[in-house]
């Protein structure tokens, strides 16, 4: 015998709505609440089945179920009550900033869940700079965990634009409740905004509302006091007793010492010294517009929003054929060839015939926290056309040459920055330039390149295990010979790139287990003298370039990127303008409200 089981959805829609006409018409209601002289009549059953509070309070044996006369509830106003009253007959729950309060203290009081939810609800879909901090406020007092904190996660990111308000919506900051304040300063995520604005906001706020010292400890341990400068750290604990305590006094100390070692900061990075960032951006140092003709602009590129900024400090100078890393969330721009103008055309626009280029040994560090660049120990030798990278905290400057036609550098020097100068490091087997470098654990890698006075380009593959040994061994040779390539590693694999005058487009992996070179996806189009730069999830982006077209160099403004999981290619993003000679490192940056 078959049988079927079905399901009427306008049911349930058709018992409510003949239940509020009953209200309407105030028929068969048996029981009447009231609050603050308001009346309301309802019906038992329907309260009983929708509200947790009315199911325990109208069971046969308890004295209100039997009570004459209506049913006070002082603690909720007539509005609050009246609205979650038509939520129980109607499913429908009318809110605005003006009445969730009130509505929610209701709905809580009663304990309907559904009207509760929905109060949170409202709070995530309607949070403006206007209404986040009151909507924080009401979440935390009635316990909305969901809808406090997304609250929380918004103020955090609208920070920089809270703190630009003023009057009434300035003075709701002020007002905001300790959790979520709390929640701000602890926030990774706090784009825009300055630790000493942070800072500030904190002592205004413990200000207005004199805590104890315990509270304001609880609150200040979530600064990060090393990304404050030390002259204003040091006037602000001058002028606010909140740092004063002796737990806050501690972490101030610990900051100002940290502001004077030097060349040891990017070694000494803790919680306290770490840009509020949910992870790094590809920085683009220096490169330009036109071939040989590079600019001081450096541009950071957001993988997430796919947004390129321009940072507001500058290259010290104009250089190419230089090298960048990163130690610490510092950043470290090498030698290279410095490019000056003799003298400026009628048009304001430099002549490549007055350009002079000088190879440099300088090296520049640059401080994200404060946009401040300062000049650190010279390389030993000047050097362009050379590889760096980085192992365990030592920076490696590898090879390159010193002037155009002479025999190239054979010479590795390394920067410890404990010791704070260059020391030799393991010669290469051949001089060098134009080679490309990557590193896997304490081993590092070199390939390709012009050795000598070689007309050609090398297919050759070195490793240098860093503590197990002062030599370079070979290792299976590309399957191309490159120049002016780059490689970077994902995983414990490294992946070779396009160079210069290479007629073809193959990209090559190698496996360091199998000691092998495979072919793997080209490019469609040849590429020379790009960016370079991999992501934790397995991409890597190559940014402008130049690449031939009809017989002539042509610079690209396009992001390719490459997918080592799928081996595809993509373009990612236009970018603002084109771009060649560029050098591209990982690195977190504050961007503040005026960049």
């Amino acid at each position: 015998m078959s049988y079927f089981l079905v399901l009427s959805k306008r049911h349930g829609e058709s018992v409510l709505s003949q239940y509020q006409r009953l209200r309407e018409d105030r028929r068969m209601c048996d029981i009447v609440l009231e609050s603050r002289g308001v009346e309301f009549p309802a019906h038992r059953s329907l309260l009983a089945c929708a509200s947790d509070y009315f199911w325990a309070l109208l069971k046969e044996h308890t004295l209100e179920s039997g009570a004459p006369g209506p049913l006070s509830l002082p603690a909720l106003s007539p509005s609050g009550l009246e609205r979650v009253l038509d939520f129980i007959y109607t499913s429908w729950l009318c809110l605005s900033p003006s009445t969730l309060e009130e509505t929610l203290e209701a709905a809580c009081y009663l304990q309907v869940t559904h009207a509760v939810e929905l109060c949170g609800r409202y709070i995530m879909d309607n949070l403006t700079l206007e209404t986040c901090c009151y909507f924080a406020n009401v979440a935390c007092r009635y316990g909305l965990s969901e809808a406090l904190k997304v609250a929380d996660w918004y103020i955090a990111r609208h920070l920089w634009e809270l703190l630009g308000l003023e009057g009434e919506e300035r003075a709701a900051l002020m007002e905001l409740n300790m959790e979520s304040l709390r929640n701000a300063l602890a926030s990774e995520d706090v784009p825009r905004v300055r630790e000493h604005d942070m800072l500030k906001l904190a002592l205004d706020w413990l200000h207005h509302y004199k805590l104890s010292p315990l509270q304001s400890n609880l609150l200040l341990t979530n600064m990060r006091f090393g990304l404050v400068a030390p002259d204003d750290l040091r006037q602000l604990s001058a002028d606010r007793t909140a740092l004063r305590t002796p737990f806050i006094n501690s972490l101030v100390q610990k900051a100002l010492d940290y502001h004077t070692q030097g060349a040891l900061q990017p070694l000494l990075q803790s919680d306290s010294t770490r840009i509020r960032a949910t992870g790094s951006e590809v920085v683009m140092v220096g490169g330009g517009a036109e071939v040989d003709r590079p600019q001081r602009i450096i541009q950071s590129f957001d993988t997430a929003s796919r947004k390129f900024r321009t940072l507001a400090s500058q290259l010290p100078a104009r250089l190419q054929h230089h090298c960048v890393c990163a130690i610490g969330g510092f950043l470290f721009v090498m030698g290279g060839e410095e490019v000056t103008s003799a003298d400026v055309d009628g048009d304001g626009e430099s002549e490549k015939t007055n350009q002079v280029v000088t190879v440099s040994e300088r090296v520049w560090r640059y401080d994200p926290r404060f946009q401040r660049w300062d000049e650190a120990e010279p390389l030993i030798q000047r050097r362009a056309q050379f590889a760096c990278c980085v192992v365990d905290g030592v920076i490696f400057a590898i090879g390159g040459r010193v002037e155009p036609g002479e025999e190239p550098l054979s010479t590795v020097e390394r920067y410890n920055l404990r010791a704070g100068c260059w020391r030799k490091g393991v010669t290469l087997p051949n001089a060098i330039h134009g080679h490309a470098c990557t590193t896997i654990g304490n081993d590092i890698y070199i390939s390709g390149g012009i050795h000598g006075e070689a007309a050609e380009s090398s297919r050759d593959f070195l490793r240098l295990e860093l503590f197990a040994g002062d030599t370079w061994h070979k290792r299976a040779s590309m399957s191309i010979a490159r120049f002016g390539h780059q490689m970077v590693t994902v995983g414990d694999r490294i992946y070779s790139f396009l160079g210069m005058f290479e007629q073809y487009c193959d990209i090559e992996r190698y496996d360091t287990t199998r000691d092998q070179w495979t072919r793997i996806r080209p490019l469609l189009n040849d590429r020379f003298c790009y960016g370079l730069s991999a992501t934790a999830d397995g991409r890597i982006m190559l940014f402008g370039g130049r690449k031939w077209h009809n017989g002539q160099e042509v610079v690209m403004s396009n992001v390719m990127e490459y997918d080592t999981e799928t081996d595809t290619w993509r373009e990612l993003c236009r970018m603002p303008g084109p771009l060649c000679g560029t050098k591209c490192v990982q690195l977190p940056i504050l961007h503040t409200a005026e960049t």
